[in-house]
């Protein structure tokens, strides 16, 4: 288990903002998170590590929101997700997961930037009205979202283009988002042990951050519920829009 004085000064601020973002705060600090851990273990023994603490941390997540969620964006989105993990698994050795990091990151910085162009640029002032339900392009997102997930951590954002145009109170968008998620990262749980991420020394290592999880993620859950939707929503395009960037980037090998 990596023991080292550096090793924590990096995995310890990896953990808390994953923790807030799992509170809500936005996708963006998760992925801000794992390239901290990244830079004193291998990427994927740092997904190895987190994603035992992620699974705390939904835990933690389900409680809070227990009572808010939207059941039906859960069940048209969860089917392609679950194809979407088992597809990354069935070809992980042969897809580059840099050519996803690209794709998922550059759709989303468009997305996101139409957005803030009705918003304060040019096109604000335009009333965009929520959507409804798109029972086709949720199994499309949440494939993406699944696949993304599994094999390039980047499942945050195909989750975001669909979710966000429901315009959902931020409260029931980040009970679907937590529920969405602590899924999908249970399910993770089969092939990462398969491919002999789960060993000892990364559980150890786990185990070590464990006391970190809860009140990051209670500190993130606690913003989000004094936020008003004016508030929330251009914060959550933000934090997509950040995180998408940092996904391009990563997949470009910058």
């Amino acid at each position: 288990m990596p023991m080292e004085l550096s090793f924590y000064c990096a995995a310890v601020p990896a953990v808390i903002l994953v923790g807030l973002a799992k509170g809500g705060m936005g996708d963006a600090l998760s992925l801000i998170g794992l390239p901290f851990l990244a830079l004193v273990v291998s990427p994927i023994q740092a997904a190895a590590i987190l994603l035992p603490i992620l699974i705390c941390m939904d835990m933690i997540s389900l409680v809070i929101w227990r009572q808010h969620g939207d059941w039906t964006t859960l069940k048209i989105m969860l089917p392609g997700a679950l194809f979407g993990i088992a597809l990354g698994w069935a070809t992980s050795t042969l897809v580059p997961g840099n050519v996803l990091r690209v794709v998922i990151g550059v759709v989303t910085v468009l997305f996101c930037l139409r957005y803030f162009w009705n918003t304060v640029g040019p096109g604000a002032g335009k009333h965009t009205p929520p959507r409804g339900q798109r029972p086709l392009l949720a199994k499309i997102w949440g494939s993406l979202s699944g696949y993304g997930s599994f094999v390039a951590h980047a499942g945050g954002a195909p989750f975001q283009i669909y979710a966000l145009p429901l315009q959902m109170p931020p409260r029931e968008y980040t009970g679907t988002s937590v529920r969405f998620f602590a899924i999908l990262n249970a399910v993770k749980l089969v092939p990462y042990f398969a491919l002999g991420q789960l060993d000892t020394q990364n559980l150890a290592a786990s185990a070590t951050l464990l006391p970190f999880a809860p009140l990051a993620t209670i500190a993130g859950a606690w913003c989000v519920r004094r936020m008003k939707p004016a508030i929330f929503y251009p914060f959550m395009y933000a934090m997509a829009l950040i995180a998408a960037a940092l996904i391009a980037k990563e997949g470009l090998g910058f």
